[in-house]
């Protein structure tokens, strides 16, 4: 039995990209890193930037990870949501936030940017 590969879509607000976790030069080549895995043909990378008007915002994280899971983080621990409709009104809210990211090489292009901004504080 051939089974296809599993696709990965990553969905960043600006905010997250350019949180400071480690120094500039840290910061610079994890982004990169980003760049590099959204080569992979079943990876995505969109970010959600600044400058778009989205008229909803994100409360918190979220991750989906098929038809049966989906995981929401908050400060106190993780809640793990397995009803279909928890699950059918995360596909919808993260299709939301995905149709206002810059995607492929948008993307791509903005993380670049980004990555570069820190590469020069860090000299």
């Amino acid at each position: 039995m051939v089974t296809s590969p599993q696709r990965f879509q990553f969905l960043m607000t600006e905010q997250a990209v350019r949180w400071r976790m480690a120094g500039a030069g840290v910061m610079a080549a994890q982004i990169e890193r980003m760049v590099e895995l959204s080569r992979y043909e079943n990876l995505d990378i969109a970010v959600l930037p600044n400058a778009a008007t989205v008229p909803e915002a994100p409360l918190n994280v979220f991750v989906v990870y098929d038809e049966r899971l989906v995981t929401a983080e908050l400060f106190s621990g993780s809640v793990a949501l397995r009803d279909p409709r928890d699950i059918a009104y995360h596909l919808e809210l993260f299709e939301f936030f995905w149709s206002y990211a810059l995607k492929d090489e948008e993307a791509t292009g903005f993380l670049r940017s980004v990555a570069a901004e820190f590469l020069r504080e860090s000299e």
